[in-house]
């Protein structure tokens, strides 16, 4: 089977609708606050296409640009206006920040209570706890992904490989939560994993984010396995017009041979982690936003 990334985020989106409504009723209208800073091409790219969703539900997006050597002090004064504009129901800093800039500590300052991305260490401790919070983007979108495709994790053993604080850390708690789509005996692996291969055999679940195109072959898997692919990295193809392709950290031709279901690369994860952005700030709405 495969894992249509587009179909569900589309369901996803969709179910936002009558909530959206309801929201506007009463005088609100979600807003998102980007803050995109420097010129990443990649960076340039995911902001175009989140605002673009944004306005397709008739939500507010808006982009604050910022230069590539700006200091911190600045990008700290612009987080906090966000933080008390009450048009402003999501903040989202566009990820990786320039080296210069201290990232934990802008994500620090961002209010929890507008946390879009799910990544402030009030949010993350929160979902460690248990405890209701906006959750990081990426990894819900992968339990929706298993959701959607009616493919249960209770007492499967679910594989990681990599260990950020994006999609490796939050997905290891998150599948091994008390909730419907928990309940997983659950192995992080990493650039030290020693007899790597021995391990992801064994996995009834390989998620892999770690970053290095078409790492993942078909002698890392069993027969019937689901892959969740979130790699999503460029090679050369001189062929092509753009001079490049897109692939997951997974040889898809190989593994897909062997799985039960496996996300595509591009069209898997990529959509989720902008509805769940969508999501989230439609989720902060209702709980902390007041009229316009």
């Amino acid at each position: 089977m495969l894992i249509d990334g587009k179909k569900i985020s589309r369901k996803v989106r969709n179910s936002l609708k009558p909530r959206i409504e309801t929201l506007k009723k009463d005088g609100i209208t979600p807003g998102l606050a980007v803050i995109l800073i420097g010129d990443n091409p990649a960076s340039q790219v995911y902001v175009r296409m989140k605002k673009k969703a944004f306005k397709k539900l008739g939500l507010n997006s808006t982009t604050h640009k910022l230069p590539e050597d700006v200091q911190q002090a600045e990008v700290l004064d612009l987080i906090d206006k966000l933080n008390n504009d009450n048009n402003i129901h999501g903040i989202l800093i566009q990820l990786p920040v320039p080296d210069h800039l201290d990232e934990m500590a802008l994500l620090e300052a961002v209010d929890p209570c507008k946390d879009a991305d799910g990544i402030h260490p009030v949010s993350m401790g929160k979902m460690v706890l248990g405890i209701e919070a906006p959750l990081p983007c990426t990894p819900h979108g992968i339990l929706k992904l298993l959701q959607y495709s009616n493919i249960a994790t209770e007492g499967k053993h679910a594989v990681i490989i990599g260990r950020s604080n994006i999609v490796g850390k939050p997905i290891l708690n998150l599948l091994g939560q008390k909730e419907d789509f928990g309940n997983a005996t659950v192995t992080l692996c990493h650039s030290r994993t020693k007899n790597i291969k021995e391990i992801t055999k064994q996995a009834d679940i390989l998620i892999s984010a770690v970053g290095r195109p078409e790492m993942i072959t078909a002698e890392y898997v069993k027969e019937g396995v689901v892959v969740i692919d979130v790699g999503v990295n460029r090679v050369e193809a001189p062929e092509t017009e753009k001079g490049y392709r897109l692939v997951g950290d997974v040889k898809f031709e190989e593994v897909s041979e062997k799985a039960s279901a496996i996300t595509p690369v591009p069209g898997g994860v990529g959509p989720m982690t902008i509805s769940m952005l969508l999501y989230n700030t439609v989720y902060l709405a209702e709980k902390y936003g007041r009229p316009s």
